[in-house]
C-alpha cells in the first residue's frame, strides 16, 4: 500500500457514500451488523468506519445500554459518517489510528471493521492493538475483499484504465482494496497477533446499478483511484470515467447492470 492510498479527502467521502456504499458496501454491512448484533455486545469499537455504513446498520441492533465507539483515521470520512447518523446517545465519534488505539486494555466486547484491514500499514501490529482493547474472550469481526478477479466491476474499471494509461496503469484497486485476500495469510497474521479460533467465511453478493455509469463514477470518483487518475494526466478524470463506463457497458449492457462481488468475513477470539 502507498501512503496516498489513505487520502480519502476532498469530495471523495461524499461520492464514496453516494455511489460506493449502495454499489458494494451495503450488503456486507448488513451481514457484519447481523453477526455483531447476535453477540449482544455491551461495548463495541468500530475501526475504519468510513462513511458509517456499518454504524447505521449495527446501531439499531445493539442493546439499549450498549456503548458504541466509532472511529476512523480520516477525519473527513468520520465527519461525514456522523452527519448521516441519527442522534444516538450510545454512539461516540473519535478520530483514531488502528495502529495505536487510544483506549484502555480490555475495554470492549467486540471490535469490528468493514473493509479496513487492507489499509493497515502493519496488519499484525493493528491486530495486536485490536486484541489489546478486547476483553478476554472478546471477538474481532471484520471483512476484506477477495481478489479483484472475483469482484467484477472493480476488475472492469482497472482493466479499462490500464488501456488508457498503458505505461503507468492505476493499480489502487488491485493493490490495496483487493490486495489482502489470501486466507492462509489472514489466519496466520491473526494467530501471530495472539488471536485464536479464527473462522473465515467467503461470501458472494451481487453488485447492482441502474446503469454502467454508476460503477464507473463510483470507482473513479469515490475512491483514491481518482487521485491516481488525476496524477497521471490533469483534466483526464471525466474522460477516464467515460471510458470505464463504456467498458462496463460493452460487457454488461447499457441498462441495469449486475455483477459478482466477493469478500472474506473473519471472526477471531481474543
Amino acid at each position: 500500500m502507498l501512503e496516498t492510498d489513505k487520502l480519502f479527502a476532498g469530495s471523495i467521502p461524499e461520492n464514496y457514500d453516494r455511489y460506493m456504499v449502495p454499489l458494494i458496501f451495503e450488503p456486507f454491512a448488513a451481514d457484519i451488523a447481523q453477526r455483531a448484533a447476535a453477540l449482544s455486545p455491551g461495548a463495541v469499537l468500530e475501526i475504519a468506519a468510513g462513511t458509517g455504513v456499518v454504524t447505521r446498520a449495527l446501531a439499531p441492533g445493539l442493546p439499549s445500554g450498549a456503548r458504541y465507539m466509532v472511529t476512523d483515521l480520516n477525519q473527513p470520512m468520520l465527519d461525514y459518517a456522523a452527519s448521516q447518523q441519527a442522534p444516538d446517545s450510545r454512539i461516540e465519534w473519535r478520530q483514531a489510528d488502528a495502529m495505536a488505539l487510544p483506549f484502555e486494555d480490555a475495554a470492549f466486547d467486540l471490535v469490528c471493521c468493514q473493509f479496513g484491514a487492507m489499509f493497515f500499514p502493519d496488519r499484525i501490529s493493528a491486530y495486536r492493538e485490536a486484541r489489546r482493547v478486547l476483553k478476554p474472550g472478546g471477538r474481532f469481526l471484520f471483512n476484506v475483499w477477495d481478489r479483484i478477479e472475483e469482484n467484477v466491476f472493480a476488475d472492469d474499471v482497472t482493466n479499462a484504465l490500464a488501456r488508457i494509461f498503458p505505461d503507468d496503469p492505476p493499480r489502487f484497486l488491485a493493490r490495496t482494496p483487493h490486495g489482502y485476500h489470501d486466507k492462509v495469510l489472514i489466519r496466520r497474521d491473526l494467530e501471530d497477533a495472539g488471536f485464536s479460533h479464527v473462522a473465515i467465511d467467503t461470501r458472494a453478493e451481487q453488485s447492482r446499478a441502474s446503469s454502467p455509469r454508476i460503477p464507473a463514477v463510483a470507482y473513479c470518483h469515490g475512491t483514491v483511484l481518482r487521485n491516481e487518475i488525476e496524477a497521471r494526466e490533469a483534466g483526464k478524470l471525466d474522460a477516464a470515467t467515460a471510458y470505464a463506463q463504456s467498458a462496463i457497458a460493452d460487457r454488461h449492457g447499457n441498462g441495469e447492470v449486475a455483477a459478482k462481488i466477493q469478500a472474506h468475513v473473519v471472526m477471531a477470539v481474543a
